[in-house]
């Protein structure tokens, strides 16, 4: 009798665990999702089609469905964050060119003032989730020649009596230098930490997922003002190369997610599951140059045909 009692209760924590729907938080900086339409208020004339690079519908339609790709691998996400799209069109594009997103995802975005006209954006499974906030947050970069810069997107979402907020960051690079560069990058970290700290201190056991291309590696001084208060998820061991990156033939992680603990062990709803953090490889987008193993992006000097120079990361939720 015993015995048996044992198998029964097994059975139903196996049948528990099975029961709950895993579904998967994704960030992709895609690398300049340009259409092939001129835009005068932005400086778009590298992605044309009379441009040096013979930015063409084809090699669009291919960068497309490469990305649809991307988004395959990682079976019906829940939240897709995009970095490096140029307007809501070329989102709405990337969902009409797959079966799987048409008629089920919905989009979220705002243009930024960045000069190049590059943002960021979101998609989520309007089935599952319901939007009932959303902007971003707008920030001043000091007196350079890039002083325009994308804007961080806030969404919040409901999933029946659970609500969660996403936040989805493309930082200011490092085209003047590292250290030269760096007050930029404190900057965006400064607006993106007092936002969150903000929920926090309205609800300490709020919700928060916090994605992007931050141009900065885990350990350097900007995004640890975002690990303070809140979990890495994504580090070196999480992929095979060591990085989402690969500058000078050194791998290292430009692309972070983190979630706050209210997410990691809430009390009831949706569940961050913990050290879910994955950098995502599979090999059509790797390639070899110079007898090293790099992301395979689509334009290096001349058009590659590839995905992106920026490799996806992952995290896993449950319901």
């Amino acid at each position: 009798m015993k015995t048996i009692l044992l198998l029964a209760v097994g059975l139903f924590l196996t049948i528990s665990i099975d029961a709950q729907e895993k579904r998967s938080i994704l960030f992709y900086n895609v690398e300049n999702l340009f259409d092939t339409i001129n835009d005068p208020n932005i400086n778009d004339e590298e992605f044309l089609p009379e441009s040096k690079n013979n930015w063409n519908t084809s090699k669009y339609n291919e960068k497309l469905n490469h990305i649809n790709q991307v988004i395959e691998e990682v079976e019906n996400p829940l939240i897709i964050g995009l970095c490096e799209i140029e307007n809501t069109q070329v989102i709405r594009d990337i969902i009409n060119k797959s079966s799987k997103l048409k008629g089920k995802y919905g989009i979220v975005h705002y243009d930024s003032p960045d000069e190049r006209g590059i943002d960021v954006g979101l998609m989520y499974d309007s089935i599952t989730l319901k939007v009932i906030e959303s902007g971003y947050l707008r920030y001043s970069l000091p007196d350079t020649a890039y002083s325009k810069t994308r804007d961080i997107l806030w969404v919040k979402f409901k999933k029946g009596k659970t609500s969660f907020y996403a936040l989805v960051n493309h930082w200011p690079s490092r085209r003047s230098g590292e250290k030269e560069s760096e007050i930029n990058r404190v900057i965006a970290a400064t607006a993106a930490k007092t936002f969150i700290d903000s929920i926090l201190t309205k609800d300490k056991n709020a919700k928060i997922v916090f994605m992007g291309d931050l141009n900065d590696h885990p350990q350097d001084k900007a995004p640890q003002m975002i690990y303070s208060i809140l979990t890495q998820m994504i580090y070196k061991t999480s992929g095979e190369f060591g990085g989402t990156h690969n500058f000078k033939n050194e791998w290292d992680v430009l692309d972070h997610i983190a979630v706050s603990s209210g997410f990691l062990n809430p009390k009831k709803g949706i569940k961050i599951v913990p050290n879910s953090g994955k950098i995502l490889s599979p090999a059509f987008l790797i390639t070899t140059y110079k007898g090293e193993k790099v992301p395979f992006r689509t334009y290096a000097k001349n058009y590659l045909g590839g995905y992106s120079d920026h490799l996806p990361v992952k995290i896993e939720v449950v319901f």
